[in-house]
């Protein structure tokens, strides 16, 4: 894969950005110790911008060309996900339940997101709790799913 089209702080570390023909087709979080790459173009200025501007104020609301990659099945998560209003949350059951399928695809799904924020991935959580994140339930994904949250004023 190719190197950041950008690489800019957040108050959990980094985040990561890539662009390819027009479109953001990645946003990865980076632990703090990633060097800062200034945008390559006007895409990756403009996806620095939204995303700053998120980091900021969580009732910003992006407006980028994205093109995440996966199956029809992860597809279709992803846009469930886009509907969970800020500041609010569903349990994997719940929005299961909504797609009429199980929890553990979904769970599947929010872990191969590959353009969150703009992906709201983090707004999904366990029915005993904050579940995973970035496929891990300990470390540095946990605490960037919490400050997500708490930025959005979800109590985690």
């Amino acid at each position: 894969m190719k190197p950041y089209d950008a690489c800019i702080p957040a108050p959990f570390g980094r985040l990561g950005i890539r662009t390819a023909d027009g479109f953001v087709v990645r946003i990865e979080y980076l632990p703090p110790g990633e060097d800062l790459i200034a945008p390559t173009d006007e895409l990756a200025r403009e996806t620095s911008r939204q995303l700053e501007r998120y980091l900021k104020d969580p009732r910003f609301r992006f407006d980028l060309p994205i093109r995440p990659e996966g199956t029809p099945f992860r597809h279709r998560v992803w846009e469930a996900l886009m509907r969970i209003p800020m500041g609010e949350v569903l349990t994997y059951g719940q929005l299961a339940a909504q797609l009429d399928t199980s929890a553990r695809p979904i769970g599947g799904a929010c872990g191969a997101n590959p353009v969150p924020p703009v992906v709201p991935c983090h707004r999904v959580v366990s029915s005993s709790g904050l579940g995973g994140f970035m496929g891990r339930t300990d470390g540095h994904p946990m605490a960037v799913k919490r400050w997500l949250l708490a930025h959005e004023g979800v109590a985690s």
